[in-house]
């Protein structure tokens, strides 16, 4: 009886585990060029995201400064309630600082829009770091982008008929405010995120 030789058996298995481990390799190297790459996007995203909450709410805080400075001066003050008189002037200033905060820069500043009928901004970011080396020619010198919108949005309503010179109550989304205009002090107004609401555009 003649045994079979497994030397051959085992000189036909060897190629296809070397050929079945490269696979795995490059399977594993490309898993996670592509991780890289997801995680590049998504700190771009979170950059791109705080950058346009920052110039909003720059934006926002410019209408409570004006406001403050209406109210008892100027019998138009409550259209500053409408959440569009701000000049923007700091925008693109805040933006930059939470961009660099998460080491990004702005592209083109904040750029004013309209979304919903609501006022606010549009920022695009590029990341200061890249994806990194990985088996995908390139990504060593590729930087992720990502941009972002948010807008303010006003939270009070008060009666058709109310009169600018006389006592005004304002309901901020179930929020009660009382504002006299003839015995008014800056600290009668509260906290600008009860008169305006700063969020990402959907």
């Amino acid at each position: 009886m003649t045994l079979p030789d497994l030397r051959g058996d085992r000189g036909q298995t060897l190629p296809i585990y070397i050929w079945l481990t490269g696979i795995l390799l490059f399977a594993a190297f490309a898993f996670f060029a592509f991780a890289q790459a997801a995680s590049a996007r998504n700190g771009a995203q979170s950059a791109a995201d705080a950058a346009a909450l920052a110039a909003a709410q720059d934006s926002r805080d410019e209408l409570m400064t004006g406001l403050q400075t209406a109210i008892g001066h100027d019998d138009n003050w409550l259209d500053w309630l409408k959440g569009d008189l701000f000049q923007g002037t700091g925008a693109t200033a805040a933006a930059e600082r939470l961009a660099a905060e998460n080491d990004s820069t702005v592209q083109g500043g904040a750029v004013r829009t309209i979304v919903n009928g609501y006022p606010g901004y549009r920022v695009a970011i590029e990341t200061r770091y890249t994806v990194g080396k990985s088996i995908i020619p390139g990504t060593e010198t590729r930087h992720a982008t990502a941009e972002a919108t948010a807008v303010i949005q006003p939270r009070c309503t008060f009666a058709p008929d109310a009169d600018p010179k006389k006592p005004v109550q304002l309901d901020c989304s179930g929020d009660l405010v009382d504002i006299n205009p003839e015995d008014f002090q800056s600290g009668d107004l509260p906290d600008a995120s009860v008169l305006f609401s700063v969020h990402l555009a959907e």
